[in-house]
């Protein structure tokens, strides 16, 4: 019997991908295991892997197609079977749908993204596609009762077998991947204006947007639309953290160097501990408030940026904390980080400091409830003792999503890091 091949979600934000090639062409054997197609995503370019093996009977979008997830993309017949010419898939699933109650300790969206209404019917239509989706009993029980389509997922069990545990982890990131007859209706967008553009074709280049920049530029504007921001900006002095950091990178003698992110990344992860009330995340129902900082740090990227994940600020050491940042920010560069390694923040951080950048404030990146905006160090006139004393200064500005972050513990915040910062050897404790 032909088997359906569906659009994978290869990423937790992912709603549609571009086929960015086949390495199979039609009539093909697969192996389970093997790389199938490549697919951009909105966080990078991934390898979608063969699940059922068979031979790739036939393509049905080409390269360069944009497909919502949990659309059948090709069709896999077994080794010799005939397949009737008027063969067509069962039936496409639904696209996914966010949901910003997701519990944050498990992968979530880090993107920002505003909560979508759905309206699931029955999945009973993938329990009528006659066994080629592969799921125990058990799954396929839980996966009704969630609203799950088995469609979208791919199961960690034998040859791709979903299994229970794949179900759970779908429902904890927060993804509601509903049936096929679900419903998603997205928050009204003002459509941009239509016509003739106002510039001469032989002015301008056109650059194609790719799926990363469209989902910035949509979740963005979802976040600015229904997250009422608010902002808190405070001056640091910054004469005691570079008389450390020097003295910790001449010290180490090469084997590691301490930038000024890394102290401020520290320095984040000790201020949450102090204030918990600015490590939350909203959801209709409650409020998460978190118990540990996984601290988001937004990377730039070819075409866009990408936050990738420091887990368990609050417990590494410094040092740790560089060696990571580093790493991660490489393979961020490269497109090879895995969904866990960018998802499950608890708050962000986004510095443009190295830019010559004084001042500027950030947006929110939900479910977390708030982020920080890093300037540049400069040398700054001030009055110290009735005194006007030059002094290295930094400005900082938190941008809060005041549902969650009222103006009182974003002001706490701010004072609890002004305070490792101005004291920086509290950091390293």
């Amino acid at each position: 019997m032909p088997i359906d091949l569906f659009m994978t979600q290869l990423s937790p934000t992912m709603t549609e991908g571009k086929i960015a090639r086949w390495l199979k062409k039609e009539g093909d054997t697969l192996e389970s295991g093997e790389v199938l197609a490549e697919v951009e995503t909105d966080k990078a370019t991934m390898e979608m892997e063969v699940v059922d093996e068979g031979v790739l009977h036939k393509i049905l979008s080409p390269a360069g197609s944009i497909v919502t997830v949990g659309t059948a993309i090709a069709i896999i017949a077994e080794d010799g079977e005939e397949v009737p010419a008027d063969y067509s898939p069962a039936g496409d699933a639904a696209p996914v749908a966010e949901v910003v109650e997701a519990p944050v300790a498990q992968p979530v969206a880090t993107a920002p993204a505003a909560k979508l209404e759905t309206v699931v019917a029955d999945p009973a239509p993938v329990a009528r596609q006659g066994g080629r989706i592969k799921a125990s009993p058990l799954a396929r029980r839980l996966a009704k009762q969630k609203g799950i389509n088995l469609a979208a997922i791919t199961g960690s069990g034998p040859n791709g077998r979903i299994v229970k545990s794949d179900i759970e982890n779908a429902v904890k990131r927060g993804i509601n991947i509903g049936g096929a007859s679900a419903a998603v209706v997205a928050p009204p967008v003002r459509p941009m204006p239509t016509g003739p553009l106002p510039y001469h074709e032989d002015e301008f280049e056109r650059v194609e947007n790719s799926m990363m920049r469209k989902a910035i530029a949509r979740r963005l504007t979802e976040s600015k639309q229904h997250v009422p921001h608010f902002y808190v900006s405070v001056d640091v002095e910054m004469d005691r953290l570079m008389d450390l950091r020097a003295q910790l990178n001449e010290a180490a003698d090469g084997a590691f160097k301490l930038s000024v992110n890394d102290f401020v990344i520290k320095a984040v992860a000790k201020a949450l501990v102090d204030v918990p009330a600015a490590n939350a995340s909203w959801t209709d129902s409650a409020t998460l408030k978190h118990k540990h900082a996984h601290i988001s740090v937004a990377v730039a990227i070819e075409g866009g940026l990408i936050t990738p994940v420091i887990r368990f600020s609050e417990q590494k050491g410094i040092v740790d904390i560089s060696a990571e940042v580093k790493e991660l920010a490489v393979r961020a560069r490269a497109g090879e980080l895995q969904p866990a390694e960018y998802s499950g923040g608890t708050f962000s951080i986004s510095n443009l400091g190295m830019y010559g950048v004084k001042q500027f404030a950030a947006i929110v990146n939900p479910p977390e409830g708030a982020i920080l905006a890093v300037g540049g160090t400069e040398e700054r006139p001030v009055v110290e003792n009735g005194i006007v004393v030059v002094k290295k200064m930094m400005t900082l500005t938190l941008s809060c999503d005041h549902r969650v972050v009222d103006g009182a513990a974003g002001a706490e915040f701010l004072a609890a890091l002004k305070k490792h910062i101005q004291t920086p050897a509290s950091v390293l404790i």
